[in-house]
């Protein structure tokens, strides 16, 4: 099969990744192998490519929000059938037996893998899961909707879950990528306020069209305090900004699997008054369901660019130029 490796982590602008010929994989117990019909690109792959997260293996394939349709299956499956239109996410396995594990917090599992990380992903025509972390996707959403549903909407809705939002609340949004735009649908149609800062005049037009009461740069005191806010942006520095944009009593959520160092905080400005940091790890795979479910109903569909495989790196050293609204998706 073809496949994209990173072969030495850099800027994106240097083609980190390389375009090689790989084995086809074989489907292990309890595996199944998926003939890739689309993968999203994700701000952490980039952060993989570039070295900002350590590789866990060398020459590994990136890519963990990926549609296919099952063309092999390992022995002991019982969940899918060749055929099956099936997902794949970042949470890739856990041990199961810790107690994060058995409390319902496997995100938190110190033996977690990670899709793209620890094991091949996406970025090639054929990839591995285990099925008991494989998501069914239903036949009718086009490969290049559900791509980004699968950890720029699974996490990011995590994240909005974590900022304890009232209802009816006020919510500011830091950053205005693939996983933002799904995070402001869902909280419009559940009855908030969005405010969204961004450097992006395009994700700023994006986000009125969406239903954003405001949008404005990446600074911005929002027109009024916040209830929540969440940080999609890896930037460190805008931690005190949104911290200072919360009303009293309320929570800031550092969404992203990396960020830039944060400045120093003022405790009566930015502290005070009960204000909260929280950070998101990762996913449940119950996290994962709910918010598929919630996708369905709510009719969400993603703004999207979807690019060929051959042009991954291109793809990635695009995004780390902010070149695309939404969601980009490789298509093989």
């Amino acid at each position: 099969m073809r496949a994209w490796v990173v072969a030495e982590p850099g800027p994106a602008a240097g083609h980190p990744l390389e375009w090689t010929e790989l084995p086809d994989p074989v489907p292990g117990a309890g595996q199944v192998r998926l003939a890739v019909e689309a993968c999203g690109v994700c701000r952490t792959d980039l952060h993989l490519a570039e070295g900002d997260l350590a590789p866990h293996r060398p020459r590994t394939v990136p890519g963990h929000e990926v549609v296919g349709r099952v063309d092999a299956v390992g022995p002991s499956c019982d969940r899918f059938a060749v055929g099956d239109r099936v997902g794949v996410a970042w949470l890739r396995g856990t041990c199961g037996r810790c107690r994060w594990c058995r409390s319902g917090r496997e995100n938190l599992c110190p033996r977690a893998t990670f899709t793209g990380w620890d094991a091949d992903g996406g970025f090639a025509e054929l990839t591995l899961v285990d099925e008991r972390f494989a998501y069914r996707l239903p036949d009718d959403l086009p490969a290049t909707a559900a791509a980004p549903l699968l950890c720029s909407g699974i996490v990011g809705y995590r994240a909005l879950k974590r900022a304890t939002l009232p209802p009816g609340g006020r919510l500011g949004l830091y950053g205005f990528g693939a996983s933002a735009h799904l995070v402001a649908q869902v909280a419009v149609r559940q009855g908030a306020t969005v405010h969204v800062m961004t450097r992006s005049p395009a994700a700023q037009r994006l986000a009125l069209e969406l239903g954003a009461a405001s949008a404005s740069g990446a600074t911005a005191q929002p027109p009024e305090p916040l209830d929540a806010a969440i940080l999609f942006a890896p930037v460190g520095t805008l931690v005190p900004p949104a911290l200072r944009a919360l009303d009293r009593g309320g929570v800031c959520v550092i969404a992203g699997i990396h960020l830039t160092d944060v400045p120093g905080l003022d405790y009566e400005r930015e502290l005070f008054y009960e204000r909260e940091i929280r950070s998101v790890t990762a996913n449940t795979r119950a996290d994962g369901e709910e918010f598929l479910r919630l996708a369905a109903a709510l009719d969400l569909r993603p703004t999207t660019t979807a690019r060929p495989l051959a042009a991954a790196a291109g793809t990635l050293a695009d995004l780390a130029a902010d070149a695309y609204e939404g969601a980009a998706v490789l298509v093989p």
